[in-house]
């Protein structure tokens, strides 16, 4: 781990990386690819220790109400966090000057700020984003290896639901020939229903893969599943989206199940839903006074 001033953190879409490199693990990560140009070791993370001081000023200065997102690349609540506190902090800042918070995470350490994300709801908006994607808690441990199983994901959204904070779990990335199984998304599936989900990002029955997070999956794949690079390989070569041959059926499946519980689940509708901040009224028009 090592720290840097940074000089900006909003992205145009108004996301923030307070980190950069995670402690997770997970055999997939896409953000271990080069195309992002990390500069340094992903296991040595990167940490934007002026985070909080940057958000100040640009929330002093917005002249209108605006979703702040975080964990699109690194997650804010990976083990650092538990030290550092650079994810409350700003969400601290988020709810002092009355924005919209939505984080993406496989966390439970999220569970330490739900007064805040109970708060910023109560003002404005929040909302949980969570990944569940391998359903047997054995499997998880190997694919997902720093972080708490999907069963204790699914307990997590369960205790935000009981706050009445909107959440969306990422169902993504499903690996062919391991998590790609129709028991493996059924179970994740009842999880959402019973959570309450207001939606479920899932793009397609499978993963990507590009240089950088390719070679670190496949020699994961070496040591866990003998053989199975192997078989990747053979049927996927170099390609970037890398689906199940079970694809289609399984997203009818995923498909029909979201519409029989009234979950969104095209990615373009959660997203349009996350970003969405709620209209208020900050003051009555003419029209509505009375004399």
């Amino acid at each position: 781990m090592h720290f840097v001033q940074a000089k900006s953190l909003l992205t145009r879409y108004n996301g923030m990386n307070i980190y950069r490199g995670c402690s997770h693990g997970c055999i997939y990560c896409d953000s271990r690819s080069e195309c992002y140009q990390m500069k340094h070791q992903f296991e040595d993370i990167e940490v934007k220790e002026n985070a909080p001081a940057l958000l100040e000023n640009i929330l002093r200065t917005k002249r209108r109400k605006i979703m702040i997102s975080t964990g699109s690349m690194s997650d804010p609540y990976q083990h650092c966090e538990e030290q550092l506190l650079l994810t409350r902090k700003c969400l601290e800042l988020i709810d002092r000057y009355e924005y919209g918070a939505s984080v993406i995470t496989k966390s439970d350490l999220v569970t330490r700020d739900i007064d805040l994300f109970d708060s910023i709801n109560r003002k404005s908006k929040s909302v949980l984003q969570m990944s569940l994607t391998v359903a047997d808690d054995r499997l998880s441990k190997l694919i997902e290896p720093g972080v708490c199983t999907t069963s204790r994901r699914y307990e997590v959204l369960k205790s935000f639901q009981e706050r009445n904070i909107p959440t969306v779990v990422w169902m993504t990335p499903l690996l062919p020939f391991l998590t790609d199984t129709e028991e493996n998304i059924r179970t994740i599936l009842d999880y959402c229903i019973d959570a309450g989900v207001k939606g479920i990002v899932c793009f397609n029955i499978g993963l990507t893969l590009r240089q950088g997070d390719r070679e670190y999956f496949y020699q994961a794949l070496d040591k866990h599943f003998p053989g199975l690079s192997r078989d990747y390989q053979k049927r996927y070569g170099n390609a970037y989206e890398v689906n199940s041959p079970d694809n289609a059926r399984l997203m009818r499946l995923f498909h029909t199940t979201c519409e029989r519980y009234g979950i969104i689940y095209t990615p373009d509708e959660c997203f349009r839903y996350i970003a969405l901040m709620p209209q208020r009224d900050d003051q009555l028009s003419l029209f509505d006074m009375t004399e």
